[in-house]
C-alpha cells in the first residue's frame, strides 16, 4: 500500500483564501474540537494499537520492563480516577446538598493527589534530559543542536527512552524537554486548552528559550526540532514565537520534524510577498520562493486518533498547516513503538546499534491524494526544494540512499506535464519512494543531507 504524500502548502497571498480559524472565538474552537473528537471516536483504539507483541524492543513504550509496567499501571489507575472525578464534579454541581466548601476541598484534595502521583512516580521532578548513546564521533556534529519535545502521557522514563531511540537512529546528541504528564485524561484537556487558547506551559517556554539561544549562537549552523503528539501543539507555539522575534537569516537554520502532530495549525510564512506570488505561478526565474523555515516535515499514521485530530485534519485547510505530510496507512500513536520502530528500524552490527539502511516504510511508493487542495508544491519542488528551476531539474539525478553512489534515476520520465499548475500526473508521482522526499531519512546514523556531505547547498546538476 502506498504512502499518501501531501506536498507543502505554498501559501496563497490572496487574503480571501486564508482562513485563520485558530485565532477565532475560543469557545467555537473548543466546540469544533469536541465535534472532531466525536467524529474520530472510532480511531481511539489506534492510540495504543497494534501492540505487535513479538516485535517490541526495549525502547518501546509498552515493552514489559519494570519501569514501563509502573508507568502503564499508574496511567491506568489515574485514567479511571480522573474519569470518576470529572463525573463527580457534575454530580456535585447539580446536587444542592453539597456545601461549597466541601466541593472546594474535594477538588483541591484530588488535584493535589494527582499532582503528587505524577510528579514523583511518572515525571520524577525532571524538566530536561539528554542522550548521546548513539553518538560515535562527538566532534562530528558539534555545529548541530537537536531538541525533542514529547507528547501526551510521557513521563521521565519514556522521555529518556524517546531520546535514546532518537540518538541511536540519527547518531546525534538529543536534548529532551519534558512536557510533564498529568495523566491521560488531564493531558487531553490540556491539549484542548493549549491549541485553542494558545496557552503556554513551562515546558513551552523552556523549549523556546533553548531554541532561541541555539539559533543565536554562532557555534550552531543547524537546529533540529523534533515533536510528537501534544509536542506538536507546543512546538507550533514555539515556532510562532520564533517568527515574532528571531531574524530571518537565523530562522533559516531551523528544521522541524513532527510525528502524530496534534496541532490545529503550523505556521511557516513566505519571507516576502514576491516569494508567495512566485510560488503560486512557479516562476522562479528571478525570485526564488522561500519561507521562514526551510524544512518542515510531518509524519502521521492514518489510524492514529491524535493525528486525525490534528495534522491529518487541518492539512486539508488552505494555508493552515505548512510543511510536507507523509500519511502512512498504519495505525498507532506511540513515538518509539509505532513511528520510529516502523519508519526508522534499528539493527545491531558488531555490537553497535544503528538504523537500518533499508526501511519498509521508506521503500513504499508515494501517491498524491487527488483530494488534496490546490496551492501546493509541485513534484520537482517537493524533491529538490524551493527555487529549483524546472528546466535545470530535467537533467538532475537523485540519491536514493546516502550510503550508495549516485542513482541513475532521472527526472526526464517523471516530469509533470506542463499544465500551468505543476501538479503532475498520478503516474509521475508513483515512480518515487518515500525516501526520495524524506529529508529526515538522510540524517540516520550520523549522516546528513547532500549539502552537509558536500559542504555547500545544492548548485550542481547531480547530487
Amino acid at each position: 500500500m502506498p504512502i499518501t504524500f501531501y506536498p507543502s502548502q505554498v501559501g496563497n497571498p490572496n487574503k480571501g483564501n486564508v482562513p485563520i480559524a485558530y485565532t477565532g472565538d475560543p469557545l467555537q474552537l473548543i466546540w469544533s474540537d469536541v465535534c472532531l473528537i466525536w467524529k474520530q471516536r472510532g480511531r481511539v483504539g489506534g492510540i495504543f494499537l497494534p501492540l505487535r507483541l513479538f516485535k517490541m524492543d526495549k525502547w518501546d513504550e509498552l515493552y514489559p520492563s519494570p519501569k514501563n509496567l509502573v508507568a502503564i499501571i499508574t496511567h491506568f489507575v489515574l485514567t479511571i480516577l480522573q474519569l470518576c472525578f470529572i463525573c463527580s464534579i457534575f454530580v456535585c454541581i447539580f446536587t444542592p446538598v453539597v456545601p461549597l466548601w466541601a466541593f472546594i476541598v474535594y477538588c483541591a484534595s484530588f488535584l493535589t493527589f494527582n499532582h503528587l502521583v505524577c510528579r514523583y512516580i511518572l515525571n520524577k521532578g525532571k524538566h530536561k534530559l539528554e542522550s548521546d548513546v548513539g553518538v560515535k564521533d562527538a566532534s562530528k556534529h558539534q555545529t548541530e543542536y537537536w531538541i525533542y519535545l514529547n507528547g501526551v502521557s510521557v513521563g521521565a522514563d519514556w522521555l529518556q527512552a524517546n531520546c535514546d531511540r532518537l540518538s541511536h537512529t540519527f547518531g546525534r546528541r538529543i536534548v529532551g524537554i519534558l512536557n510533564p504528564t498529568d495523566g491521560i485524561i488531564f493531558d487531553l484537556i490540556q491539549c484542548m486548552v493549549q491549541r485553542n487558547l494558545s496557552y503556554s506551559t513551562s515546558d513551552v517556554r523552556d523549549a523556546y528559550q533553548l531554541i532561541k539561544e541555539a539559533l543565536l549562537n554562532e557555534e550552531y549552523s543547524k537546529v533540529v526540532f523534533i515533536l510528537h503528539s501534544q509536542g506538536g501543539i507546543e512546538g507550533g507555539l514555539v515556532v510562532d514565537w520564533l517568527l515574532d522575534e528571531i531574524p530571518q537569516d537565523r530562522l533559516q537554520r531551523l528544521e522541524v520534524y513532527t510525528f502524530g502532530n496534534a496541532a490545529n495549525h503550523f505556521n511557516n510564512p513566505h519571507r516576502s510577498l514576491a516569494s508567495a506570488e512566485n510560488s503560486m505561478t512557479l516562476n522562479t526565474e528571478n525570485n526564488r520562493p522561500t519561507k521562514a523555515l526551510r524544512y518542515v516535515e510531518h509524519y502521521a499514521n492514518d489510524g492514529d486518533f491524535v493525528a486525525q485530530f490534528g495534522v491529518l485534519n487541518f492539512t486539508q485547510v488552505s494555508n493552515r498547516f505548512m510543511g510536507r505530510v507523509f500519511k502512512s496507512p498504519n495505525s498507532g500513536h506511540l513515538l518509539n513503538m509505532h513511528y520510529l520502530h516502523e519508519m526508522f528500524p534499528l539493527e545491531t552490527v558488531d555490537g553497535v546499534i544503528r538504523a537500518k539502511d533499508v526501511s519498509e516504510f521508506m521503500e513504499m511508493s508515494v501517491t498524491k491524494d487527488p483530494e488534496t487542495p490546490d496551492a501546493r508544491e509541485d513534484l520537482l519542488t517537493s524533491i529538490f526544494g524551493s527555487g529549483t528551476q524546472r528546466e535545470a531539474a530535467s537533467s538532475m539525478a537523485f540519491v536514493g540512499d546516502v550510503n550508495t553512489p549516485l542513482s541513475p534515476l532521472t527526472l526526464n520520465s517523471a516530469l509533470p506535464a506542463d499544465d500551468g499548475a505543476g501538479s503532475g500526473s498520478q503516474q509521475s508521482w508513483e515512480q518515487w519512494k518515500v525516501k526520495h522526499f524524506s529529508r529526515l531519512w538522510q540524517y540516520r546514523n550520523g549522516n546528513g543531507p547532500p549539502e552537509d556531505r558536500d559542504g555547500a547547498l545544492l548548485t550542481r546538476a547531480t547530487f
